[in-house]
């Protein structure tokens, strides 16, 4: 089957046009289905594909009479159709055009999101190489941490962004299913074989079971990992964020020509992008609860859930592949600050290098407990002062100087024997 939308943009997928054409590809894969199996003439088949068709304005009119669009659809459909028209929708029930349409529009939006993650991976992958090499500080609770490389951030991303990817094409998989079972999935009025050759027809996967609907644990399950692509895209934005903060300044969103950060303050260039995906991520997330509540039906069904998924669906898919190109273009512009990360390494006389002369104090005999508190007291008189020292003040520390001497504590403070291991990381990411 042609998928029509899989190259226009992602807001196609869920046009009125689109839901009432997936509609109606259903109904004449099943009548297609009949026609296999010898219950439809070639003759009247040719017929109804050559004058099935339908119209939005009629389908209105008619729903406002018969207030079920569904109906309404079916009786727009016959319109167009003429006699052969009762060959249409034999033994089935709205639900069985409904939930499989779904699929196939889930299946269209499918296809762009896939494309968007893997384009993210690529630029990733681009990424962690350019800056496998450019020094900055990691940072725990907020607070300098320890030596490591801006790449290195990269590669947790990209690794985050492949287990999306992973995730994302099972919940895909496991979601595309369709059902033509009829009234509560018994398959009274038709045959399961019809549902095989239909599923077939539209590269669907039949139900394995049914009620009357297609179970929303799948729907719930897709809307999750949703939404946790979404999350991860803010985990990512939220760092970018606090790294652009003006003491840290470490890198910077990019900022066009003739563009303006604050009405007031002309000084002012905002992480807006990033901003924007965090408050998007928020809805994403909500929209999944919703999902999550759709699971718990009435019996064989009701219908709480449609009017619901009418609204997630469309938001979730759009957002995302919205979110994963911003994210992409806010990671391409981005404006990396080399020098000024790797002049936060050194702040307070390198206070971040405190564990290496602990090792080393603990290496010369003492034991950690006794070498903890001599680092700590000198890290602790560095910290936060205007002209705090740390190398200075071990080099001028009596007790320091029983263990280590000055050219030892030097050699202690490179940057370089941090990094030694980062190469077997981008070898077990497959970089390198």
């Amino acid at each position: 089957m042609i998928e029509r939308y899989t190259r226009k943009e992602m807001g196609n997928i869920w046009s009125l046009e689109n839901k009432f054409q997936t509609y109606l590809d259903v109904e004449l894969a099943v009548c297609e289905a009949y026609s296999r199996l010898g219950k439809i003439s070639d003759d009247v088949l040719s017929d109804i594909k050559s004058k099935a068709q339908f119209s939005i304005e009629r389908i209105d009119e008619i729903e406002a009479e018969v207030k079920h669009d569904f109906i309404a659809f079916l009786t727009n459909v016959s319109e167009y159709v003429g006699d052969n028209s009762r060959f249409i929708h034999l033994g089935l029930t709205s639900s069985d055009v409904i939930d499989t349409a779904l699929a196939l529009q889930i299946k269209q939006a499918s296809s762009i999101i896939e494309a968007d993650i893997k384009s993210v991976i690529e630029l990733l992958e681009k990424k962690a190489l350019e800056y496998k090499d450019t020094i900055c500080i990691g940072r725990s609770h907020g607070i300098h941490a320890e030596p490591m490389t801006y790449g290195l951030k990269m590669c947790n991303w990209l690794e985050i962004m492949r287990r999306n990817l992973s995730r994302f094409i099972l919940a895909k998989e496991e979601i595309l299913v369709g059902q033509i079972s009829g009234p509560i999935g018994t398959y009274s009025n038709i045959s399961p074989e019809i549902e095989k050759i239909t599923c077939d027809i539209l590269g669907l996967n039949p139900a394995k079971v049914s009620t009357q609907i297609i179970q929303r644990d799948l729907h719930a399950n897709y809307l999750q990992t949703i939404a946790l692509i979404a999350t991860t895209i803010e985990q990512f934005a939220i760092e970018l964020r606090h790294l652009q903060r003006s003491e840290v300044l470490e890198v910077e969103e990019g900022f066009s020509e003739g563009q303006k950060g604050s009405s007031a303050m002309p000084h002012k260039k905002n992480p807006i992008s990033a901003e924007n995906l965090t408050g998007l991520a928020r809805v994403v997330r909500s929209n999944a609860m919703v999902a999550l509540e759709n699971v718990s039906l009435w019996h064989e069904r009701d219908i709480s859930h449609s009017s619901a998924e009418r609204i997630i669906f469309p938001d979730s898919t759009i957002l995302v592949d919205y979110m994963l190109n911003r994210f992409k273009n806010l990671v391409e512009n981005l404006v990396v600050h080399a020098d000024r990360m790797l002049n936060n390494t050194t702040l307070y006389g390198g206070c971040v290098f405190s564990q290496k002369v602990l090792l080393a104090l603990v290496d010369k005999g003492l034991l950690r407990e006794d070498a903890y508190k001599i680092v700590q007291r000198n890290a602790l008189d560095a910290w936060g002062k205007q002209d705090g020292n740390f190398k200075k003040n071990l080099i001028e520390d009596k007790e320091v100087k029983k263990y280590l001497s000055e050219e030892e504590i030097n050699g202690l403070f490179d940057v370089k024997d941090y990094l030694k291991n980062i190469d077997t990381i981008y070898q077990r990411l497959g970089l390198i």
